[in-house]
This record gives structure tokens, C-alpha cells and sequence, in this order.
């Protein structure tokens, strides 16, 4: 048995690699007896709590902390052994790979949990949420990005020609890529200034409609007519842009005639009729009703009242009640509403009419 021990394999005799097989497969009991004792009682404590930190750090303990520990474990076993400088290199360039890409995955979990956290205490934050996709893959790019130079920094190779390089590369990119490059940019500038969101109602120019996603480059908007219709996001943040969905609520002026024919005493108490529809209805606030002005064919009487909601149809829905009221009001008084007239004058000058007088009216 000891002639077997002492056999020598690659600079190493047996017992040598029975010792570093036994030291990782103990270190590998020990991680796991640590998992299904310490960290499950601890992680079981952490849902009690009413704070969502020690959640996350047990849970970044189980997802980078462990494999972290395995190949440590690994790692130090193997090195316990007499190896060659190839082998040597080998072994600790798959552990600096390890290590490199365990702690880029910890830090973007934990932008991306930062960003969530952050997000979900605005209005609406969990709709939001759901927009973090394509800022979740610029950040991961540049992570990753970050990371491989520290890797190969870490290797020992330049890389200040490669920095130099992308610095070279990046301008050209910019310039040959400058629109969708602004489009980025301004995904940013809608992500964290929040001008609109998913759901709210915008009119841009003439076109108008509701906001159903938000890209890195584009903004979809679905018309009213159905159709979806594509922003991109530069003409976006370059637009004056009318937010309804923001609107608490909406100022309604409208006006209504009446002929001239209309008796001064019943002109007197239209301001304060008008004033008592629009008080019957719901969810109304009543500002002023004038008689504004002498039309070309009206008397002209101007209305404005607040309807305590964004919502078009609602608003739509106490404009007909308030126009039937009028009309109602109006045929009850004997007042009729105006609407366009002309009147001719017509002068007669055949001498076998001068007994109708100088000149005839028609009213059209």
C-alpha cells in the first residue's frame, strides 16, 4: 500500500492527490453542512423581518458567496500540489475568470436591485419596472466591458493600447452612429426625467395617442384609431409634448347664442341659469358665465367650468348633459339658441311702386 502512496504521477506522488482530493471533497462537505444549517436558519430569520437588506445579503451570500468558497476550495487544494508552471498558469487563470465573473454578476445584481428599489417608490413604480430592460443591457455592457480590462490587466497584458484603441473606435462609432447614439441618450434622459410613461395619453404635433412602450431607441404610441405609431426618441424629447394622463383636471370654455330678438329681462337671467346646470352636475366646478360680447348674429354668451377629472369621457359625458340642459331651459323660457343670418336691404326704384314704399327688407 505504501509502494502505491509513494508512486510518482506528473512531480506529485499518489498520496499527494489523495490529500488535495480529500481537502476539496471536505471543503465541499463543510459548504454544503454551512448551507443547510447556518445560512438556511438565517435566511428563514431574514423573511421575518420587515427590511428587504438582510433578504438580499443572504441571498447574494447563497448565489456569489458559496461558488466563491468552492473555488477557493479548489484553488488551494490544487496548489498544494507540485506543479508545473504551465499547469500553475492554468490553474490561476480559471480561478481569476471565476472570481471576474462572480463579481460582475454580484455587481450588476446589485445596480439592478439599487434601480429597482429605487424605481418602485415612484408613482406607479412597478409598471415602471418593467421599462428597466434595455438600461439593464447598456449597463451590463459596460460592466462586462469593465471587468474583461481588469481581467486582462490582472493577466498581465497591456491594456492601455486596448483603452486607446476603443477610445479610437468609439469616435468613429459616434460619428457613423451619431442618430441612434442620440436615441440612447435620450432613452436616459426619459427613463429618469419621466416627461411620459406606459399609459399615458400624449399629443405630439398632430398625432395623439397612448404610450404602450418605451425602447433605447424608439417610443410605440397607440392612436386612437388603432393604429401604433413609432417615435423615436429624439423627436420625442425635441417636441412639445401634451400629457394628459398628468392633467388633474381640465378647464372647459365653451359659448352659446342667443338671437337679438331675445327680451332684456330673459338676457339677464341667463349668466345665472347657465350657472345653475353646470352646478347639477357631478364632479364639477363651476368658474364664470358672462354675456361676452355682440356676435354678427348672436348675443354671445361665454361659459367656463372645471371638470375634476383627466378622463376624456367623462368630460364628454357633462358636456352633452350640460348642452341638453341648455336646450331644455332655453325652449321652457322661449329664448331661441341663434344661428347664422343675413339680412338684405332691397331698393325698388320702378315708378309703378312707389306705393310700397322706398325699399324692401328680406332677412335670410
Amino acid at each position: 500500500m505504501n509502494e502505491f502512496l509513494e508512486r510518482t504521477y506528473f512531480n506529485n506522488t499518489v498520496q499527494d492527490y489523495a490529500i488535495v482530493l480529500g481537502a476539496i471533497l471536505l471543503g465541499i462537505i463543510l459548504i454544503k453542512v454551512f448551507k443547510r444549517t447556518l445560512l438556511k436558519k438565517l435566511k428563514q430569520w431574514t423573511e421575518k423581518t420587515s427590511t428587504d437588506i438582510d433578504d438580499y445579503i443572504i441571498d447574494t451570500i447563497a448565489t456569489f458567496g458559496l461558488p466563491a468558497l468552492y473555488a477557493t476550495v479548489v484553488y488551494v487544494s490544487i496548489n498544494y500540489l507540485n506543479l508545473s508552471e504551465r499547469a500553475e498558469n492554468i490553474v490561476t487563470i480559471a480561478m481569476t475568470v471565476v472570481i471576474t465573473y462572480l463579481i460582475i454578476r454580484f455587481v450588476s445584481s446589485t445596480i439592478l436591485r439599487l434601480l429597482r428599489v429605487y424605481i418602485r417608490r415612484q408613482e406607479n413604480g412597478e409598471e415602471k419596472v418593467k421599462q428597466i430592460g434595455g438600461l439593464m443591457i447598456i449597463i451590463n455592457v459596460i460592466i462586462w466591458l469593465i471587468g474583461l480590462l481588469f481581467f486582462f490587466d490582472n493577466m498581465g497584458y497591456d491594456v492601455t493600447a486596448v483603452v486607446a484603441g476603443l477610445g479610437v473606435g468609439g469616435i468613429a462609432i459616434a460619428l457613423a452612429a451619431q442618430n441612434i447614439l442620440g436615441d440612447l441618450f435620450n432613452y436616459f434622459v426619459i427613463f429618469f426625467d419621466r416627461p411620459f410613461e406606459v399609459g399615458d395619453f400624449l399629443i405630439v404635433d398632430d398625432k395623439l395617442g397612448t404610450v404602450e412602450y418605451i425602447g433605447v431607441k424608439t417610443t410605440r404610441v397607440k392612436s386612437l384609431s388603432g393604429e401604433q405609431l413609432v417615435f423615436a426618441n429624439s423627436d420625442l424629447t425635441n417636441s412639445r409634448i401634451h400629457n394628459y394622463k398628468r392633467m388633474e383636471r381640465r378647464r372647459v370654455v365653451f359659448k352659446v347664442g342667443v338671437v337679438y330678438q331675445t327680451p332684456y329681462n330673459q338676457l339677464k337671467q341667463i349668466p345665472e341659469l347657465l350657472k345653475s346646470i353646470i352646478l347639477e352636475q357631478p364632479d364639477v366646478e363651476f368658474d364664470r358665465a358672462h354675456f361676452q360680447k355682440y356676435g354678427d348674429s348672436s348675443l354671445d354668451f361665454e361659459i367656463v367650468y372645471y371638470v375634476l377629472s383627466s378622463d376624456y369621457n367623462k368630460y364628454m359625458d357633462t358636456q352633452q348633459a350640460i348642452n341638453f340642459r341648455i336646450f331644455e331651459e332655453f325652449e321652457k323660457m322661449g329664448v331661441s339658441i341663434a344661428y347664422p343670418t343675413r339680412t338684405l336691404y332691397l331698393h325698388n326704384e320702378d315708378k309703378e311702386d312707389e306705393d310700397r314704399g322706398p325699399s324692401d327688407t328680406v332677412t335670410t
